[in-house]
């Protein structure tokens, strides 16, 4: 099973896929708002454009939230 659908099974609802500094700002944001926060490593098979990640796929990470 794809990793993505097994976190959607599990609760978790994909967010965005970014770099720093806004993913640790985002981060703390949902934490705040009261969501658990799961940081992925991006999967370029699965974002609609990647031309700016491909290049350096490990800068970037998918935010993944859900209620606690």
């Amino acid at each position: 099973m794809p990793r993505e659908k097994e976190l959607k099974k599990e609760g978790w609802e994909k967010r965005f896929t970014m770099d720093e500094p806004r993913l640790t700002e985002m981060a703390g944001q949902y934490k705040e708002l009261g969501f658990e926060v799961l940081l992925e490593p991006v999967d370029l098979s699965s974002e609609e454009c990647t031309s700016c990640m491909a290049d350096n796929p490990q800068r970037y990470k998918t935010i993944y939230t859900r209620l606690k």
